[in-house]
């Protein structure tokens, strides 16, 4: 049974499971079959540092109050964070990579430096 190369279609010889005939064909077809995919991925990650970049900005101590609107005029996007934590309290921190965020009292926020991570 022959087989071809799934990005260019040349003629396979060599390995039962082959799919490629070069490195450079598998590395165009996955570049192609992720490309949608990626673009995404690149937009929400170019957003994240950006969140991230401001929070350090505001937050060279590692501990500060911040009003939102400082926030936002900066260019902050609150939908987007890389996780939360939750502590004994119940009070819920919003966290960019290490930087974090917990809405207080009056669109006050308190910023926190997790340097565990």
């Amino acid at each position: 049974m022959e087989r071809y190369c799934l990005e260019c279609g040349e003629k396979l010889r060599g390995r039962a499971d082959q799919k490629f005939c070069s490195d450079q064909c598998r590395n165009t077809y996955n570049n192609r079959q992720n490309k949608d995919e990626t673009t995404y991925m690149k937009h929400i990650n170019r957003i994240l540092r950006k969140n991230r970049r401001i929070l350090k900005e505001v937050n060279p101590s590692g501990k500060a109050k911040i009003k939102k609107t400082s926030l936002i005029s900066r260019g902050f996007e609150f939908k987007y964070f890389t996780h939360v934590f939750k502590n004994k309290e119940g009070k819920v921190y919003y966290f960019c990579y290490e930087y974090g965020y917990l809405p207080i009292d009056h669109d006050y926020f308190a910023l926190v430096r997790n340097k565990n991570l």
